[in-house]
């Protein structure tokens, strides 16, 4: 099963890509690939908070995810 993994601000500077592929054996939920983001890129786990979108929406950890779906992490921001 394949999906998009589109990363923002400082998740991007973490995998070095905006843009992702990422090839999964079955369905998993949101929280089992989160753990398998932290993985491959240890240092997404330094972050206070990363919320994952699923098709442009927040999802919750155990959202199952389908084909082709598009992941969107996104870390902390601030502004001023």
């Amino acid at each position: 099963m394949k999906i998009t993994i589109l990363s923002f601000g400082i998740a991007k500077d973490i995998t070095g890509q905006r843009f992702l592929e990422w090839e999964l054996p079955q369905a998993v939920s949101v929280g089992e690939l989160r753990k398998s983001l932290v993985q491959r890129f240890p240092r997404l786990a330094e972050l206070a908070t990363v919320r994952l979108a699923v098709n442009n929406e927040y999802a919750s950890e155990e959202l199952v995810l389908g084909e082709n779906d598009e992941v969107a992490l996104i870390p902390p921001v601030s502004g001023g």
